[in-house]
């Protein structure tokens, strides 16, 4: 039965959308669902033919999307993020990533026959690992903070800086093709020098606009993209295959601007990447076949061994030499290393263009590349946990809170619940806010705790309750909305506000609790800090019990937590009450002419 393109692509949004739903409710990458179900369809089934049905449009398609990765990608890698971090870090982006990269160029070539520039390009397309594989996976497994921490930087660092290092072997490879030896080189440092060129004349003229305002709030993101594109199409047309280059320099260049907010081209990228980059990877495994599958044989399984077991662990061990890191702690570090986005696009975008070139054995390179991808993917998402536990390297309980807000009245409560070890992580998007926290020696994220890049870098390994805080009502709700489906709806807590919609439509909505009674509003409450107010404990017994307290304190003080006789949390809430018994300590909001 033939379909048409039109009910073709409409069926793969619906599928797209399908695999990221059921990502989230499994807790794996999307990655995996996506790549599994292009696999069924395509080779397994035979129903999907992408190149049929896109034409002379699929490489358009998947070299503009690489193009958006790279861009968006490079976004994120400020210098001031890299110098700031664990030398550790530092050295697993670069010296690592090489090491890693030769290991898997020299397997390659002795093992899979592959000649020396492919397999150099096989070897440099498999060092990246991604912050959308990593944190999905970090979020299941809830590793200790030091070692969660270590992953995700390296993911968020290492994808653009590995990305460009395929871009940097691809074009030499390229280049070189039909050329004259004395030739080669001359063309590759053009390309390169082009690239750079470009893309830092392209990024500095984009960031004065975006500093200038030139263009309208609600156009920017638009624009950007728009612009990039532009940037990448026209460097290729300048030098060939410069433009992925260009695309990345003019991302790092954005990314370590002062005076821009990149926060809505960031968040941007969430979007897009459920509208674009899922169907593209259900078009790239899909466009596999059954003979490509056929070439994954006992050689290019010896290969995987070689790259997951060797490769990996001896970049980790000798970029971890005097890194006060116990043995242990090395071997998980170098277990994690699921491949992902980048090295999926990146792969399939060089097949096509190599294809033309007619080198032996470029076939061979889009199942190499996926066979590392749906291999780490399934082995560390099921083998990692049960490895983190026997290696005693889980973090502890999660008990912790995640505050969205640093006002003054955030802040008092932060600070009251860290003198109890109760680990909190403040969010705000204001800075000057957000200064004064970490004056307090609170810990803190500057941004919107719902965009992509929080998705990635806040590190929740210890939190699993949010309190909302802070007087934004339409932000309020957003963050609110968001983490129901991380934490619960039982975890999930907010003021109440003054005046709502109390629709049936809204309170099927809001499923979450108002924190601290029905009246407990943010202007009441941050007045009362004002004045001074301050959080005290109490503790009750059998000789003063819950009503004594309330007989005593009045309308003087709002009580906040109570610990139960196990030290367990509770939050006084308006929809759960509960009430305190002997042996528990009362934690309330007091005036400071009052006591405890």
């Amino acid at each position: 039965m033939s379909v048409s393109p039109l009910m073709a692509l409409a069926g793969l949004g619906l599928l797209s959308i399908l695999c990221q739903w059921s990502a989230f409710r499994l807790k794996v990458p999307a990655i995996l669902p996506l790549l599994l179900v292009g696999l069924l369809l395509g080779p397994g089934l035979e129903w999907l033919q992408p190149d049929p049905l896109l034409g002379d449009l699929l490489f358009p398609i998947v070299s503009l999307a690489v193009a958006v990765i790279l861009f968006e990608g490079s976004l994120t890698l400020r210098f001031s993020d890299l110098e700031g971090q664990d030398r550790l870090i530092t050295l697993m982006v670069t010296l690592g990533m090489l090491i890693t990269f030769a290991i898997g160029a020299l397997a390659a070539y002795w093992l899979l026959d592959l000649s020396a520039g492919l397999s150099a390009l096989l070897g440099a397309l498999v060092v990246v690992t991604g912050p959308t594989v990593i944190a999905p996976l970090l979020r299941s497994v809830r590793l200790k903070p030091k070692l969660a921490t270590l992953l995700h930087w390296e993911g968020i660092l290492i994808d653009p800086i590995g990305a460009l290092l395929a871009v940097l072997v691809y074009e030499y490879l390229s280049v070189r093709q039909g050329l004259a030896w004395e030739h080669a080189l001359g063309a590759f440092g053009l390309t390169v020098l082009t690239g750079i060129l470009a893309g830092a004349l392209a990024g500095y003229l984009l960031a004065q606009a975006l500093k200038r305002r030139i263009f309208p709030h609600y156009l920017e993101t638009v624009a950007v993209l728009t612009l990039m594109l532009a940037a990448f199409a026209i460097s290729n047309e300048m030098m060939h295959e410069s433009g992925l280059l260009t695309v990345t320099v003019m991302g790092i260049w954005l990314a370590n601007t002062r005076g821009i907010d990149l926060d809505p081209i960031i968040e941007f990228k969430e979007t897009l990447s459920i509208l674009l980059i899922s169907a593209l990877f259900l078009l790239l495994a899909a466009r596999l076949t059954r003979a490509d599958i056929a070439q994954v044989d006992g050689a290019a399984l010896l290969w995987l061994v070689v790259l997951v077991l060797i490769a990996r662990p001896v970049a980790v061990f000798i970029c971890s030499i005097d890194s006060g890191l116990k043995l242990k702690e090395r071997w998980m570090i170098g277990w994690v290393a699921p491949r992902g986005i980048v090295a999926a696009a990146v792969s399939s975008l060089f097949a096509l263009k190599l294809a033309d070139q007619n080198l032996p054995g470029t076939e061979r390179l889009v199942p190499l590349v996926f066979l590392v991808i749906i291999a780490t993917v399934v082995m560390q998402s099921l083998f990692t946990s049960p490895m983190a536990r026997w290696l005693d390297l889980k973090a502890p309980p999660r008990n912790g809170f995640l505050i969205f807000g640093a006002n003054p009245l955030a802040r008092t409560i932060a600070s009251a619940l860290a003198r109890y070890d109760i680990p909190v992580l403040l969010s705000d998007t204001n800075w000057d806010s957000l200064s004064q926290a970490r004056m307090q020696d609170l810990p803190v994220y500057y941004g919107n705790p719902t965009s992509e890049h929080a998705d990635a870098t806040l590190d929740l390994s210890l939190v699993n309750r949010l309190l909302v805080l802070a007087p934004y009502h339409r932000m309020n709700a957003e963050v609110a909305y968001h983490y129901q489906d991380r934490f619960g709806a039982d975890k999930v807590y907010r003021l109440p506000e003054p005046v709502r919609d109390n629709s049936p439509r809204r309170r099927r909505v809001e499923r979450h609790q108002s924190l601290f009674g029905e009246e407990a509003y943010f202007g009441k409450l941050s007045s009362l800090v004002a004045q001074g107010a301050q959080v005290r404990a109490t503790k009750l017994s059998d000789s003063y019990r819950w009503e004594d307290y309330q007989a005593n304190q009045g309308k003087k003080g709002l009580p906040l937590f109570a610990f139960d006789k196990e030290r367990k949390l509770r939050v006084f809430t308006a929809q759960a009450p509960f009430e305190p018994g002997p042996g528990w300590e009362v934690l309330a909001l007091l005036n400071s002419d009052e006591k405890g």
